[in-house]
């Protein structure tokens, strides 16, 4: 095939390794996934240095994530609007230049404004870097390269916080945004050298734009309210109290009816922003629930347990990332070796091995009491991210199965889309019942936290001797008791989280069964 102006016949530069390409994007994919994490343990940090409290300081990351919640699920219609490559170089740019801006603010609101520039041009480099893998391998070689690509988007939430906590011990929180400088003009110097739109994607860009197409406002709106929306509540949800908060329920009510309004006008549309016939797809449904629960799993136990080390064990940010680190290179070592095993077995097998090995992950940290070391809360991880590691690239290979190429862009931000969300309801619940749950434990506790119990008060006054103060003794052991029940309300969703991996096992068999060794089209 002959490359018309502008494109190539897959998306790369002529002579040019497609691997290359694969690493490139990656990187990409790989700066934007870790910006979501590792201005976490810095918020303390910005809150002193701006002057704000540390409930204003939160605002960094919902805003970052509510854009880019917006942006995601629209990049495959900017894609085909302005041009892949085009598009994809601009929101690098967009960036870089507000990761600089970030860097460099002077106050909190503007800080925060600047992080909703950030996510509005990182919410498209996760699918629209999986759409030109898509394009620059052939069918038999797209598992090794997604292997690359999912080492990325797996690996970066474990490691943001370890980065971000060296980081801001060691030099300051600027540096958490300001280290992505460097990187985007790389990005965007190799991006404009290596990456090429498709003739396919050229011509039926083409074929849309001369046919009358008109730019879907309406679609874009209502989109856009409902995930916004969304992101606020979830993001927000426990620390306003939930539905007690008039701000949560009316954006509730504006998200619910958003939504609704958005599936009816998109389904309808015939260039619609978000092209929701897709799912009609049994296996490309099957694939966004099932990314959906990945995003839960993932990001959930990622928030969980450096939660759990920095509260009850006394690690610092630094520690506590440590121990979810090495989760990261598991996957990292794991992922090349799954690619290599979708292309000569069943997927469906892996998922179930993936979801089996996650769930018993998670049943075992069942186990931990307040006395648990560094060495059995890491193999935990380790644990957990091997089954992971058998999830990313196996899902993706069959939910894309009957995916059409012309529609590479639109799959690939829907499914995005999933886990993304999957991850932000996962954090919102768990640390919802995190806390009430220890409520809850706590008052069941404190039943026993009386002189009039014979084991209490012996405990009590040998303390007390030991002391020389009752006072302090009793206080010693109120604080036991908070941990105790802080801890158990830990296993509570260790043990949902089980149970969720176990749940999702029996959904494997809705996926159709494809033939072992032929990969679909096209899998990101």
């Amino acid at each position: 095939m002959t490359a018309s102006r502008g494109g190539s016949a897959n998306g790369v530069r002529q002579g040019v390794n497609p691997f290359l390409v694969a690493v490139v994007v990656g990187l990409a994919a790989f700066m934007e996934v870790l910006d979501i994490s590792i201005a976490n343990v810095s918020l303390r940090n910005i809150a002193g240095s701006l002057s704000a409290g540390e409930e204003e300081s939160t605002w960094v990351l919902t805003s970052y994530l509510v854009a880019n919640a917006i942006v995601l699920p629209m990049s495959g219609w900017f894609s085909m609007l302005l041009g892949r490559r085009r598009f994809y170089i601009l929101s690098i740019i967009l960036f870089t230049i507000s990761s600089l801006l970030c860097g460099l603010a002077p106050s909190l609101p503007w800080l925060i404004a600047f992080r909703v520039l950030q996510g509005l041009g990182g919410g498209a480099l996760q699918p629209v870097s999986q759409a030109i893998l898509a394009d620059a391998f052939p069918p038999e070689r797209r598992p090794m390269a997604f292997a690359i690509y999912g080492m990325s988007v797996v690996a970066a939430p474990a490691i943001g916080p370890t980065l971000g906590g060296w980081i801001t011990d060691n030099l300051s929180w600027h540096w958490v945004f300001l280290i992505n400088v460097p990187v985007g003009i790389v990005l965007v110097a190799l991006s404009r050298l290596l990456i090429r739109d498709p003739d396919g994607l050229v011509a039926a860009r083409r074929r849309t734009l001369g046919s009358g197409f008109r730019v879907d406002y309406p679609g874009f709106a209502l989109i856009a309210l409902c995930l916004g929306a969304l992101q606020i509540v979830l993001d927000k949800g426990q620390q306003e109290d939930w539905f007690e908060s008039g701000l949560i329920l009316w954006l509730s009510v504006m998200s619910a009816t958003a939504l609704v309004a958005a599936l009816f006008w998109e389904w309808r549309h015939s260039h619609p922003v978000v092209n929701l016939r897709l799912m009609r797809d049994r296996n490309f449904a099957t694939g966004m629930a099932m990314m959906f629960m990945l995003g839960f799993v993932l990001l959930g136990s990622t928030v969980l347990l450096p939660l759990m080390t920095q509260s009850l064990l006394g690690y610092s940010p630094t520690q506590a990332g440590m121990v979810i680190s090495p989760g990261g290179v598991c996957i990292m070592v794991l992922m090349p070796i799954v690619g290599a095993l979708v292309s000569r077995t069943d997927p469906r097998r892996l998922i179930a091995f993936g979801l089996a090995v996650v769930s018993a992950s998670m049943f075992y940290m069942t186990a931990f009491d307040l006395s648990v070391d560094y060495h059995s809360l890491m193999v935990a991880r380790v644990f957990q991210t091997f089954g992971m590691a058998f999830l990313f690239i196996p899902i993706n290979a069959v939910a894309y199965m009957n995916s059409p190429p012309e529609e590479s862009g639109n799959a690939s931000a829907l499914i995005n889309l999933s886990r993304n969300i999957g991850g932000s309801v996962g954090i919102s619940l768990l640390t919802t019942l995190l806390a009430r749950g220890a409520q809850e434990h706590q008052a069941h506790m404190v039943d026993r936290f009386s002189p009039l119990d014979p084991n209490f008060g012996a405990a009590q006054q040998a303390l007390a001797q030991q002391l020389g103060d009752p006072a302090a003794a009793q206080g010693l052991l109120y604080g036991l008791l908070q941990k105790q029940a802080s801890l158990l309300s830990f296993m509570d969703d260790f043990r949902l989280l089980g149970v969720a991996g176990l749940a999702m096992i029996p959904l494997v068999l809705l996926f159709r069964k494809g033939r072992p060794g032929a990969v679909p089209e096209p899998v990101h």
